[in-house]
């Protein structure tokens, strides 16, 4: 057992206060190989290597509903009204916003809403990109024209097809777009490393050509996005020197980590740094050919696609637990009065979801600008630093580490590993008990002003 070996004034110096209340995971391996483990012993023999597996099992499982959690992260909501999950994230306790006397409201999750993948549709309904086409003699440009807006929702990378005088495979290497529609360049290399020209069979007008994603998921709506023109850059550096004459409003729409749509760089190039006083901007990948430098139209989108409308409409939306006027969907009207009252709708703290499948949360509209705290659990095993237990959950730890192993074992009686199976519960029941840590006084204080008259 670990027993104190810094003097008083070296604790209070340092800065581990509390921490004898815990006992680190590699102490529990070590005491469980010592005491549980050998001849004439509950487990004969045992590998540490499987110890330690339980062992941070064991840990993961009593962090979900046992132990204590004392993670917390406080944002500032943006403008975008998300937030990010954190990386240790599982799940969360709470999730409440600060007032400006420090007190937490809570947050309540709203059911009705989501945020769902929202894909390219034309007017027909259909999740396919078609476009009218000019093809040139000689020239794998192509002038593209048709539905407003579909020229932007096209991505470097795409497949192109439709048509036999199209040789394939075929595959957008360059975008260029415009108010009108858009140019491309086609190649045979959807990443267009190294992608060889791919050149119409005849001279064309108004030829239909279908664009597809090169991972066959339908396409998804783009946001407008950034044009710089000219620009030019020096082979291999990763740098892009603009013009100056670019007008500083396109600077100002550029951001890191846009995508770059370019034939001389690889799909997901993206910029890493903007140096407007240098007119120059820092791209993850260097040119892909040989090119001292180059003068033309560039393209950045935004990697992330549009939202959804279902997002769009809850965000912007007033919420309507700040609705004064009751006449609404959300709280049922009948005749005129209020029926059917939600209570996740019976406060005025505000709402979110969380979206699992771009880890974020969502929050409603009154909820941007102020303070957020995310209380949460993890299962104690991001870093070395948290795998440690309370002492009052030492005892689970060895019961639970010692089923484990038995019941993974050949050979082995089931009433000793149904007698471990009673003591691990047995022992995770009065951790619970412990570490629910109710004082008889204040749970008495407590009961003394539920005793207090109510006047009418």
């Amino acid at each position: 057992m670990a027993l104190l070996n810094d003097t008083q004034q070296a604790y209070y110096q340092g800065n581990d206060f509390g921490g004898y209340q815990f006992v680190s995971l590699k102490d529990i391996i070590n005491q469980f190989m010592l005491v549980y483990v050998g001849e004439d012993k509950i487990i004969p023999k045992a590998k540490r290597l499987d110890v330690a597996f339980h062992a941070q099992r064991a840990l993961a499982e009593l962090s979900f509903d046992t132990l204590k959690s004392f993670k917390a992260q406080e944002i500032t909501v943006p403008a975008s009204l998300q937030m990010i999950l954190p990386q240790d994230y599982v799940n969360y306790t709470k999730i409440s916003w600060v007032d400006s006397a420090g007190i937490k409201h809570l947050l309540y999750p709203i059911s009705k809403t989501s945020n769902p993948t929202n894909y390219w549709q034309n007017t027909e309904g259909e999740f396919i990109i078609s476009m009218l086409a000019q093809t040139y003699a000689a020239s794998n440009a192509i002038d593209l024209s048709g539905e407003p807006g579909s020229g932007r929702n096209l991505e470097v990378g795409m497949r192109v097809s439709g048509s036999p005088l199209i040789p394939q495979p075929a595959f957008i290497t360059h975008l260029d777009v415009s108010a009108s529609g858009a140019s491309i360049e086609i190649g045979d290399d959807p990443d267009h490393n190294i992608a060889v020209d791919v050149i119409p069979l005849a001279v064309t007008n108004n030829l239909k050509l279908t664009f597809t994603r090169h991972d066959g998921t339908n396409p998804r709506p783009n946001d407008e996005g950034v044009q710089l023109f000219p620009v030019k850059y020096t082979l291999l550096d990763g740098v892009i020197e603009v013009d100056a004459s670019v007008a500083d409003a396109n600077w100002d729409k550029l951001k890191v980590g846009m995508l770059v749509q370019h034939r001389h760089f690889p799909i997901g190039t993206t910029v890493t740094n903007i140096m407007k006083a240098a007119n120059s901007i820092v791209l993850s990948n260097p040119p892909s050919v040989a090119v001292t430098t180059y003068s033309e139209q560039m393209d950045f989108v935004f990697p992330e696609h549009l939202d959804s409308e279902t997002w769009s409409s809850y965000k912007s939306g007033t919420p309507s637990e700040n609705q004064d006027d009751y006449q609404d969907d959300t709280y049922w009207p009948m005749n005129g009065s209020r029926y059917g009252l939600d209570p996740q709708h019976a406060q005025a703290n505000g709402s979110f979801y969380i979206d699992q499948i771009t880890g974020k949360i969502h929050f409603s509209s009154n909820i941007s600008g102020k303070t957020v705290i995310l209380d949460y659990i993890s299962d104690s095993l991001g870093t070395d630093g948290e795998m440690q237990v309370h002492k009052f959950a030492e005892e689970a730890m060895y019961k639970c580490i010692s089923h484990a192993i038995l019941s993974g074992k050949a050979n082995v009686p089931e009433y000793q590993v149904n007698r471990l199976k009673k003591e691990r519960f047995a022992a995770i029941r009065t951790a619970k008990l412990r570490l629910s840590n109710i004082k008889l006084e204040e749970l008495t204080q407590i009961l003394r002003g539920k005793s207090k008259q109510i006047k009418h």
